[in-house]
């Protein structure tokens, strides 16, 4: 059995039947604590969607990560950059209007979720690592053009492995 403190106990309580019945685990709420008990590998995964969750994302979002290739990770935008302002920071990788958020996750198929001074990434197992350095480059400053050059060369790799 796990126990953690879980500060978005509505969602958690509105999603709480679907939850249980998807992850196959027992969801034990009291206050903010919130407790999960089952089969051991069954407890290890809704503890991955309860952090996905807790994050910020969606259930249904969350519940994505239940899939083997898929992996959740958090960026603490402080350790990866020394600039005060953290909103610029944050600004971005939204890009104006979010074009530059929406563009990293339609290229690599992924979720990405800006929060306080923290990013979460929902994506493929694959290319978590290269969207970890997409979204790193553009906290330490690197210009979005240059970004976007990147992602267009993994697009075209991507569209290359897939006729083969």
């Amino acid at each position: 059995m796990q126990s953690f403190i879980f500060s978005r106990v509505l969602e958690l309580k509105r999603t709480k039947s679907e939850l249980e019945r998807t992850l196959n685990v027992e969801i034990k709420i009291k206050g903010k604590k919130v407790a999960i008990e089952g089969p051991p590998m069954d407890e290890y995964e809704a503890s991955l969607v309860l952090d996905a969750i807790n994050f910020g994302f969606s259930a249904k979002k969350a519940l994505s990560l239940k899939s083997e290739n898929l992996l959740f990770r958090i960026l603490n935008i402080k350790k990866i950059t020394r600039k005060k302002n953290l909103r610029d920071v944050r600004a971005r990788v939204i890009g104006r209007e979010g074009k530059t958020r929406k563009t990293i996750e339609g290229i690599t198929n992924s979720e990405v979720l800006i929060k306080d001074n923290e990013i979460g990434i929902i994506g493929n197992a694959e290319s978590i690592d290269e969207i970890t350095t997409i979204v790193s480059n553009l906290v330490r400053g690197t210009k979005q053009a240059n970004v976007y050059r990147y992602l267009e060369k993994m697009n075209t790799r991507k569209k290359l492995e897939n006729r083969i």
